[in-house]
């Protein structure tokens, strides 16, 4: 078996997640504190465009738009009402080893999930593009 390297864990812990806030556009006087958006499993994932990216680090679901009011619990339950992460009864600290390995083999089948998904949308677009331009040489044109 592979052994987990120090990156794919460090995000479980909350600690970990709130140090990834740093410029997150919300503070004290909102919900959707950098706090409570670590607590509720985000990391903030931020884009030129989008400041207000967040993701959560165990399902992969992104997020954006956020306001103010938003609570990041109730978001990340309406969005992803199947993450294992916010399931969780217990404090990742309070996990058995076996608990961990079984939550950390979820993650990983999410992971590779997405990977696959994305290889296939680029497949898909660049095989529409190739199409594309078989149709205009076939109809003469260029």
């Amino acid at each position: 078996m592979e052994q987990l390297s120090e990156e794919e864990v460090k995000l479980y812990f909350y600690e970990n997640r709130l140090k990834t806030f740093e410029g997150w556009p919300f503070d004290e006087d909102c919900t959707c504190t950098p706090e409570n958006m670590a607590k509720a499993g985000f990391i903030h994932t931020p884009s030129e465009n989008s400041p207000d990216i967040a993701m959560c680090f165990f399902c992969l679901k992104e997020l954006e738009g956020w306001e103010p009011e938003d609570d990041p619990l109730k978001e990340h339950k309406s969005h992803s009402p199947s993450c294992q992460f916010i399931a969780l009864k217990k404090t990742v600290e309070e996990l058995t080893v076996e608990e961990f390995f079984k939550l950390q083999k979820e993650r990983h089948k999410l992971m590779m999930n997405k990977s696959c998904n994305e290889a296939i949308n680029k497949f898909e677009e660049a095989a529409k593009m190739r199409r594309g331009d078989i149709i205009k040489t076939a109809m003469g044109e260029e």
